[in-house]
């Protein structure tokens, strides 16, 4: 394995989880850690001149990513190795309306984005976190800004057992509508119609409340991320799934050397995979496409079949967290297909392709794995369980490239506060080096 500390990795993305509580956050973070590692920002509206071990990235709408390194080799005969990750989790946005009142309550109004575990929101110190439309009143141009509050400004307050006398015996269950409003204050009796969160934010962002226009707001939580276990030998934070898959991307990209690429390396992070990638810089956007042609675009004047020659020789790794085997519920996982915490990057299979992976794609990672010095594990879901899925299978039928759909083991998925092993981030970024800077695929040759 590389010489990575394991420890000193997982600390880098608990950092990293720390300053993203939202996928716009997320995305700005990217990008300072690529300006630091000297990577040159593109825009989609202007022309592209690139270079042979240029690094370069470019931003769509402020939270998808992709960034590439462009190798010495031919890129027809070399391909493109992708890294594919998602930057938003499943959890709370906060309405339009911003904060309305509620019997004697300030309260905000939120809307459930992608699947979370609604239970795990309540009696967390919360805060409000990502983009904000506002208009320039002196230009009338439109300005968008990062917001985060100071600190925990709103809380889901349960009711207590001696009101709720079924809880344990039934869970701890909310009405998705009318009790999922988020406490952030009293009612002022001088202003019992104003929207307080509105002005909150105005009076932060030193913007006048009328004249912002739309916000896309998360709700996050407050505390920080950090290790536990009698060793140390876990981690808990926020959105592992899936800011530890961006993290181990962007690590791997930023400290391998561009004289060691022979074709294109690139990491590709995008939003809304929670809610079905259905948009124009989701997975099923045309984002990683128009990229990846721009990019043969610049190598000479038979870009067309540049590209599609490229395709033929690439590979997509999509990187999205795994479910580990949870000793207290091993109902729910084939016993002979489980992945553990600490146990290293798993393959997810799947028959039906809500994971991408074939055998040939299989048969590559554990190879590179093996190379890199780490150990790989396998895991397929219940019959009698729908499997969830990834941006793999959208990827790989989009570019017609072999995919292969992987991921850390991690407890409480889509938990406000999720938990995985210390040790396998260092794997991940092991395994993703060696697969951005491996000469050649080892995928099965055509017979």
């Amino acid at each position: 394995m590389d010489n990575d500390n394991p420890r000193d990795a997982a600390a880098r993305l608990l950092e990293f989880v720390n300053v993203s509580p939202s996928p716009w956050h997320a995305v700005a973070s990217m990008c300072r850690q690529l300006d630091n590692a000297g990577f040159q920002r593109l825009e989609e509206r202007e022309h592209w001149e690139l270079a042979r071990g240029g690094k370069y990235y470019v931003i769509r709408d402020d939270s998808t990513v992709a960034a590439f390194v462009v190798g010495q080799g031919d890129l027809a005969a070399h391909g493109y190795r992708i890294i594919g990750a998602h930057t938003d989790s499943p959890g709370f946005r906060i309405k339009p309306a911003g904060s309305t009142a509620g019997g004697d309550h300030r309260r905000a109004a939120v809307e459930i984005y992608g699947g979370p575990i609604v239970a795990t929101f309540a009696d967390r110190d919360l805060k409000v976190a990502g983009r904000v439309m506002a208009r320039d009143p002196d230009s009338g141009s439109v300005v968008p800004y990062l917001y985060q509050s100071a600190g925990p400004v709103m809380r889901l307050p349960n009711a207590a057992i001696h009101l709720n006398r079924q809880v344990n015996q039934d869970g701890l269950r909310f009405q998705q509508h009318d009790e999922l409003a988020l406490i952030l204050g009293t009612l002022h009796e001088s202003a019992p119609d104003s929207d307080a969160l509105r002005d909150t934010i105005a009076a932060a962002l030193a913007v006048s409340a009328a004249d912002i226009l739309a916000w896309e707001l998360a709700v996050a939580d407050t505390q920080a991320g950090s290790f536990f276990g009698l060793d140390d030998e876990f981690i808990a934070a926020p959105q592992l799934d899936n800011l530890a898959s961006c993290h181990a991307g962007l690590d791997a990209l930023t400290t391998i050397d561009p004289g060691d690429i022979s074709g294109v390396a690139v990491l590709a992070c995008f939003d809304h995979e929670e809610v079905g990638s259905h948009s124009f810089k989701g997975a099923q956007g045309t984002f990683l496409v128009d990229v990846l042609q721009r990019i043969a675009a610049d190598r000479g004047d038979d870009a067309g079949s540049v590209y599609h020659r490229a395709l033929a020789n690439s590979m997509v790794l999509s990187a999205d967290m795994a479910h580990a085997y949870h000793p207290g519920f091993p109902g729910y996982y084939d016993a002979e297909n489980r992945a553990m915490v600490n146990g290293g990057p798993t393959i997810k299979v799947n028959a039906q392709q809500r994971y991408s992976t074939d055998a040939g794609a299989e048969a590559a990672f554990m190879v590179l794995c093996d190379e890199a010095g780490v150990p790989c594990q396998k895991y397929v879901h219940r019959n009698d369980i729908p499997c969830g899925t990834t941006i793999g299978p959208i990827t790989g039928a989009s570019l017609g490239v072999r995919t292969v759909d992987v991921g850390n083991p991690m407890w409480s998925m889509h938990s406000i506060r999720e938990s995985a092993g210390a040790l396998d981030h260092a794997r991940m970024i092991a395994v993703m080096r060696r697969f951005l800077d491996r000469p050649s695929l080892p995928c099965p040759e055509e017979r």
